[in-house]
């Protein structure tokens, strides 16, 4: 019976990591600039792939299948973050931002 939970949740939560996956592979396509671009890359796309391994990790359940999840998603959690905030500063630096739809500039002096 806790099994059976356990493989619905699992598929519920792949489930919504797809469609968050999804939602963010449109945002890149649609979104105008290359700033918001960068927030459809790494946030939806994140929490979806931690949704999509949360549930293959309840699929699973053997020790060594869920660490080997959680080393994933670790990875994920630590390169995505880093990658928006240089794609970011090599966007602004190429002249790609349109500063004037900044609130602070905080780069503006260097």
């Amino acid at each position: 019976m806790l099994g059976t939970i356990a493989d619905w949740v699992g598929g519920l939560f792949v489930l919504a990591g797809a469609v968050l996956a999804l939602a963010a592979g449109i945002g890149v396509l649609r979104f105008p600039d290359v700033l918001d671009r960068m927030h459809a890359a790494t946030k939806p796309q994140t929490l979806g792939v931690l949704l999509l391994l949360a549930g293959v990790a309840l699929r699973l359940r053997s020790p060594a299948d869920v660490g080997m999840v959680a080393l994933v998603a670790l990875f994920q959690l630590a390169t995505a973050p880093v990658a928006a905030q240089m794609i970011g500063r090599a966007a602004y630096r190429s002249g790609r931002v349109d500063r004037s739809l900044l609130d602070t500039d905080e780069l503006a002096g260097r």
